[in-house]
């Protein structure tokens, strides 16, 4: 059966040689690359391009085209490969468009040789980018598996291997694009993608106009991003827009498109793609009135249930608000880059430095500088005030997986038959729109653990919070992550043990304690910690090894098979070098089966053991348990605001929540 996969899920691989199909709307250049376990490309013999098709396990198309097949026999690849990336990425120099957002989504299968697909994904959500990591096969404990990525890049494909660690990016490039220049007299257009009402946040955009063009024909040049809900962004006819793009660290590197399609926005969704999920369902709010942006509704994202289109839509405002941002803030940059060039000029000639004439001209600089930036806030605000109405009827229709613990979801619960598709460890912001709260979702079973950073730090307020408080906040904050992975799975299927060497945590661990959803007591001192250590040690080497011997069924009676979540506080304290060795063992090895780690440490106090624990935090999704702008997007590199999903002050949600879980708990037991 085929795994549809969406960005950043996975789905294992049972055979070595595989094909890779490709569909576009347009013609592409399909290249392969080779990575380490770090995902580096080592060098341009690592890479399989129009210019070099051939290199061991992969073999790629020779030219650009709307179609492709790619073969990879992954037990012909070096054993130093732990990643094979697919790469694609719209010819340079051409007449068609240079960046993603102004064709169908490309579509990529991963079959067997036999023709049956594995996995697809459909890649969505690409605007100003000019190529995209598509997916990637990855080794994971002698085991290979693919992962949907859909990363795209608006500095193209020199920016996307720079950014893969090849030290000679710029020329291989520069070699794919001569090789693909070559080969594109053979190439076929595809027809132009067809056109549906249907998108709400995609549409066509018209030809930027530079602020010195005054209407003329567009010239060679950046564009700026389309505002993602239709609103124009600065650069709309007739009107002065921003100069540079938004995601691009090198401008010369994005070129004027060619102008849209005539008529409607694109349809994203491939017209070659036959089991797409199905259309959203109808709206249920009124129709908007003219003129005026359409209402609302949750779960009008694609998706086969409406927990998966709730899931979807959270992610699309995700993305949204980082794209009409990063549209502001080119925005901003440009009129003050224009400005002080304009000033520039007035200071360099000796004429204008004194006098009215002088004056006039710094006071014009300074005018149309207001100008462009009152008209970059415009179009944000609007972006702003859709956005807002959509989170605000998207957030009570969430379930509990995805919701704030004061969301009145909690008060129906009931535990779940189920697991979710993904789970909510907090929610994200932007300084340019503090309103708007976009929930943080992470995928079902954890693919890597979690530290919740306890050392004391400014928080993003500019406030300062002491060592001892942070270590309680810490504590709270591991508790409520703890007691929603609990409450979203299944009863029997997911098991929590603690290490409190020190018992320093047991106020905020109560909840846990008292309603006994913890496999056992926290374990405290030295003989706890190596207790527990040992028997999750255990418990790994056996799966891993029933697993790779093909005897799965073969487990010991009894043996628990249900997710396993550590939490360890106050580390490095109680731990010798044996346990220290352990936890980076569960930490490495833990995720893949069934043992998942969740440390509340201060990095600085485990800072004697040098650079030896340097792979376990990077291993670990740090978290921290007041606001704080330290988590990053793929796209634009905004700095978010992270704050933690806790449990209001005073309310039961939380006792109340637990306490069913126990109950099941032990009905099923």
């Amino acid at each position: 059966m085929t795994a549809e996969l969406v960005r950043g899920q996975n789905h294992p691989l049972s055979q070595a040689r595989l094909e890779i199909r490709i569909s576009a709307g347009t013609p592409i250049v399909a290249v392969a690359a080779l990575g380490d376990e770090n995902g580096r490309i080592h060098g341009v013999e690592w890479v399989a391009h129009p210019g070099a098709p051939t290199q061991p396990g992969l073999e790629v198309s020779r030219q650009a085209a709307a179609d492709h097949r790619l073969a990879v026999d992954l037990d012909a690849v070096p054993e130093a490969v732990h990643r094979v990336s697919m790469l694609l990425a719209l010819p340079v120099g051409g007449t068609g468009p240079v960046r993603f957002g102004a064709v169908a989504a490309p579509f990529v299968a991963v079959t067997g040789l036999d023709g049956d697909e594995v996995a697809s994904y459909t890649i969505t959500g690409l605007e100003a980018e000019s190529a995209v990591v598509a997916l990637e096969l990855y080794r994971r404990q002698d085991a290979w598996k693919v992962r949907a990525v859909g990363q795209g890049y608006a500095g193209g494909l020199a920016e996307l291997l720079t950014d893969q660690g090849l030290p000679q990016a710029h020329q291989l490039a520069g070699t794919v694009n001569d090789a693909v220049a070559q080969g594109l007299a053979r190439s076929v257009q595809a027809p132009p993608p067809r056109t549906t009402d249907g998108d709400r946040s995609r549409q066509t955009a018209a030809p930027a106009l530079g602020p010195d063009q005054g209407g003329t024909a567009p010239q060679p040049g950046p564009v700026p991003p389309v505002s993602p809900y239709g609103g124009q962004t600065p650069g709309g006819p007739g009107q002065p827009a921003p100069q540079q793009p938004y995601a691009a660290p090198d401008p010369s590197a994005v070129t004027q498109p060619s102008a849209p399609t005539a008529g409607g926005p694109i349809d994203y969704s491939h017209p070659r793609r036959q089991n797409a999920a199905p259309p959203p369902p109808p709206p249920t709010a009124p129709p908007a009135a003219p003129g005026q942006p359409a209402q609302p509704v949750a779960g009008d994202a694609t998706g086969w249930s409406m927990e998966e289109r709730l899931y979807n839509q959270v992610w699309g405002m995700f993305e949204d608000l980082a794209r009409t941002t990063a549209a502001y803030r080119s925005a901003v940059d440009f009129a003050e880059s224009r400005m002080d060039k304009e000033l520039e000029q007035v200071l360099s000639d000796p004429r204008s430095r004194i006098g009215g004439q002088g004056d006039a001209a710094r006071e014009a600089a300074r005018a149309r500088h207001t100008q462009l930036v009152t008209q970059a806030r415009e179009a944000l605000d609007r972006d702003l005030t859709q956005l807002a109405a959509e989170a605000d009827v998207v957030e009570p229709a969430l379930p509990p997986a995805y919701a704030r613990w004061d969301n009145p979801a909690w008060h129906a619960y009931r535990v779940p038959m189920e697991i979710p598709m993904a789970l909510r460890l907090g929610d994200l912001h932007l300084p340019e729109a503090d309103r708007i709260r976009i929930p943080m979702l992470v995928r079902l079973p954890l693919e890597r653990g979690l530290w919740i950073d306890s050392g004391a730090a400014g928080a993003s307020d500019g406030s300062f919070t002491d060592s001892h408080t942070m270590s309680r906040l810490a504590m709270e904050t591991a508790v409520a992550h703890a007691a929603r992975l609990l409450a979203v799975y299944p009863a029997g299927e997911f098991t929590v043990h603690v290490i409190d060497p020190a018992g320093s945590g047991a106020q905020a661990l109560a909840p846990l304690v008292q309603t006994g959803v913890l496999a056992a007591p926290p374990a405290i001192g030295a003989a706890g910690v190596a207790d527990v250590l040992g028997r999750l040690t255990q418990r790994v080497d056996l799966v891993q090894m029933a697993i790779r011997g093909g005897a799965a069924d073969s487990l010991p009676p009894g043996f628990d098979t249900s997710q396993q979540l550590l939490i360890v506080n106050d580390f490095p304290h109680g731990f010798d070098d044996r346990a220290v060795n352990q936890l980076r063992y569960l930490a490495d090895e833990g995720p893949a089966f069934g043992v998942h780690l969740m440390m509340v440490a201060d990095r600085e106090e485990s800072s004697g053991y040098g650079p030896l624990l340097d792979p376990l935090w990077r291993s670990l999704l740090r978290l921290t348990p007041v606001a704080d702008d330290h988590l990053a997007d793929p796209w634009v590199g905004h700095a978010w605001t992270y704050e933690p999903s806790l449990v209001p002050p005073g309310s039961q949600v939380l006792q109340q929540v637990l306490a069913q879980v126990a109950a099941a708990r032990t009905k099923f037991m």
